[in-house]
């Protein structure tokens, strides 16, 4: 995706709502403001998985596992949580499954059924990189009061809301 470097002005967006009477400038300021945080915050995690030999898709896909790591799931369960399509879902295991960190059984109850659990390599890796990820979120949200978070939280729930708005 292409995002600008550095943001217009809200003074150049008055201009241009001139020319396009439908530009809300200060939705756009807001949005362009909303996109270019997530890309950077996207990037920059991005970094940090790097920086330990996994990607975001497969660091998901650890997290979804460890929210009960007792009890395996089914990968088109896995695939369904993480909204990606299933074959995505197989190649994000696959991989997983080569450094050691998930492995594939059969269901009990239906040998037909694979289902895919964490290692005890998978948790190891989860509690050594999970603290430094949480800290990094914190030190992100530092700035920003309880209250505030709440209102974030909020604001972009009714954003996320409106995003069918964009294909209609």
């Amino acid at each position: 995706m292409l995002l600008l470097k550095e943001l217009p002005r809200y003074e150049c967006l008055l201009e241009c709502a001139k020319r396009y009477p439908d530009l809300d400038p200060s939705a756009v300021e807001a949005f362009l403001h909303l996109m270019r945080t997530s890309n950077d915050l996207s990037e920059a995690f991005a970094q940090l998985h790097a920086s330990h030999n996994i990607s975001q898709g497969r660091f998901g896909v650890l997290m979804l596992l460890n929210q009960d790591p007792q009890n395996p799931v089914n990968p088109a369960d896995l695939a369904d949580r993480a909204n990606v399509a299933r074959a995505t879902m197989t190649g994000l295991v696959d991989t997983l499954e080569r450094d050691g960190f998930v492995k594939r059984e059969h269901a009990p109850d239906d040998r037909r059924m694979m289902l895919v659990r964490l290692t005890p390599a998978g948790t190891s890796f989860i509690d050594k990189v999970l603290p430094d990820h949480l800290r990094r979120i914190a030190a992100v949200m530092a700035g920003t009061s309880v209250a505030e978070r709440r209102m974030l939280v909020n604001l972009l729930a009714k954003i996320h809301g409106a995003v069918p708005a964009i294909t209609r």
